[in-house]
């Protein structure tokens, strides 16, 4: 039988939970577009976020990469689909 999982469990990789990553994630794009009245989740799609731009998407991007000293592929930031699947990403970098 599986044990039974809390939902902070669930949301873990590793050591650092995927919440800590998604809240880095919430100041970075904060500062990249100087407006913290959005709050990012996992759901997010750039298409929901007025001032996600393409410029402000690479912006975001290398910003992220500085913050968690990790590089990513042209192919793995086409693959995200939403903030979740960058979330993911970064932690199968960071070893999460």
């Amino acid at each position: 039988m599986a044990p039974v999982m809390s939902a902070g469990a669930r949301e873990s990789r590793g050591n650092r939970p995927l919440s800590d990553i998604l809240a880095a994630l919430n100041q970075i794009f904060a500062d990249v577009v100087d407006e913290t009245d959005v709050v990012l989740k996992r759901e997010t799609t750039a298409r929901d976020v007025d001032d996600w731009d393409s410029l402000n998407h690479i912006q975001f991007i290398v910003a992220i990469e500085k913050h968690f000293k990790i590089k990513f592929t042209r192919a793995e930031i086409a693959s995200w689909k939403d903030v979740g699947a960058m979330c993911d990403a970064i932690a199968g970098k960071i070893g999460a």
